[in-house]
């Protein structure tokens, strides 16, 4: 019997750049990486960058789209009908699976770290990224506040400010020590669950 078997298609030299581009962003920051670091690592020339991406902001707002509908795609799959600590921890697995790809850091979250040096239309993409999540979280912990599954010490908003920032402040440690706990002390300290 002959089989045939599919295989995905090779990434594109547009998406090879993509994927490098976030690991950079997420590893060295805005200014951490040039063209030429990306040529090097996809194997073309720098030319060949700048046919995809003009210029290095044009790279970084793509970067960030498909950072967001990734994360995006993984807050989907949270299901409404969890209760907030549940939908809490999910969420914190996201943050998770950052920390043990490496010594990465929420793409967003880097990127927020360079705020001087950014271009205006990335600084306003990196405040909607965080806006979003925010807002998000605040919707979780006022659910889980009017259920009784949670107890907040301040308005749902001022909680998800501070949990985000606990979010992202856990994988800079966790990186800085090399200690993937950093991010459930977060957990289980902010939200009440392990």
């Amino acid at each position: 019997m002959n089989r045939t078997t599919t295989s995905p298609a090779a990434p594109t030299v547009r998406e090879q750049l993509l994927e490098h581009a976030q690991t950079f962003l997420m590893t060295r920051g805005y200014n951490g990486f040039s063209y030429r670091d990306l040529a090097e690592r996809v194997g073309v020339k720098t030319s060949s960058i700048h046919y995809y991406f003009p210029a290095k902001e044009d790279l970084v707002l793509e970067a960030i789209k498909a950072y967001d509908a990734f994360i995006g795609e993984g807050l989907a799959r949270i299901d409404e009908a969890l209760p907030a600590p549940e939908k809490l921890a999910q969420y914190a697995q996201g943050f998770g699976r950052i920390v043990a790809h490496g010594h990465r850091i929420c793409l967003c979250g880097m990127l927020a770290a360079d705020i001087e040096t950014l271009p205006e239309t990335v600084r306003d993409a990196v405040q909607r990224f965080f806006a979003y999540h925010e807002a998000w979280l605040a919707r979780v912990l006022a659910q889980g506040a009017a259920q009784g599954t949670l107890t907040l010490s301040s308005s749902p908003d001022a909680s998800a400010r501070a949990l985000f920032a606990g979010f992202q402040g856990s994988v800079m440690a966790s990186r800085l020590f090399r200690a993937p706990s950093r991010l459930e002390d977060v957990v289980a300290a902010v939200c009440g669950v392990a």
